[in-house]
């Protein structure tokens, strides 16, 4: 199926490594121009051997003198801006409220939900300008549900997507369409972080983990990166013209996160 991605111009947010690089990669092979920015140096460094003619610039999106000049800069060498990926986020800690960091807090808070909020700004009047304007927001299903000792990122996922809904409201009219993917157990190793860390304050192993995980979902297996870019995609294409606003679950029907 062709996507008529071809010179679409594209920024994705942490695009050095696990999903952002998949998603910029998937991108890439459309045929679009594709920026990331990505606070991994060493990921950023080893990108030029993942994806030839994709540019890279080390940048925290909780930056918001250095995400409104990356974006700008990124924006202008591309001549425009048609698609904004949100995908900059991180685990947060594994705890019970009351021995939760608060600094941990603000960090999950900061990445996960006022970084997109960093980049929208400015990605906005670019995206106005566009044929085929669309920002995509990484959220999860811990957006939509809640999920014991990790209350940090759930606040913040489930926030990110009253963002986009409110966004995809505010933009309509400019016909710029605004929507979030929910990932569920995402294959990679930041979930096998996630899990080790419950299995260590649970007391249990980390296959009783993820055996727990899977029971409550019913296809009992990792979400990759790739169906996650394949969703994007989509949704940023022509062919996703008229749908905005949406929550899209990637989860193979998670029903409880445990």
């Amino acid at each position: 199926m062709d996507l008529n991605l071809k010179g679409t111009r594209v920024i994705v947010t942490a695009g050095a490594a696990g999903i952002g690089l998949e998603i910029a990669r998937a991108f890439a092979n459309e045929g679009a121009q594709v920026e990331v920015c990505d606070v991994d140096t060493m990921a950023i460094a080893e990108l030029p051997n993942q994806l030839n003619g994709v540019r890279a610039t080390v940048c925290d999106v909780i930056d918001r003198t250095a995400i409104t000049a990356f974006i700008q800069t990124a924006a202008e060498r591309m001549g425009g801006l048609d698609v904004l990926v949100n995908n900059a986020g991180i685990a947060g800690p594994t705890a019970r409220v009351e021995d939760v960091n608060p600094e941990d807090w603000d960090r999950c808070i900061g990445v996960c939900l006022t970084g997109q909020f960093n980049c929208a700004r400015i990605a906005v009047p670019y995206l106005r300008k566009s044929d085929n304007p669309s920002i995509v927001n990484l959220s999860s299903v811990a957006g939509r549900m809640g999920f014991a000792m990790r209350t940090p990122y759930a606040a913040a996922k489930w926030a990110v997507i009253g963002f986009t809904k409110s966004l995809s409201i505010e933009l309509g009219g400019d016909g710029v369409r605004v929507n979030a993917i929910l990932p569920g157990i995402v294959a990679g190793d930041r979930q096998r972080r996630v899990m080790e860390a419950k299995a260590q304050q649970m007391g249990k192993s980390f296959a009783e983990i993820e055996a727990e995980a899977f029971s409550y979902a019913s296809i009992k297996d990792y979400v990759t990166a790739e169906q996650l870019a394949d969703q994007i995609l989509f949704l940023a294409s022509p062919r996703g013209r008229t749908i905005s606003g949406q929550a899209v679950s990637v989860c193979g029907d998670v029903k409880m996160l445990a």
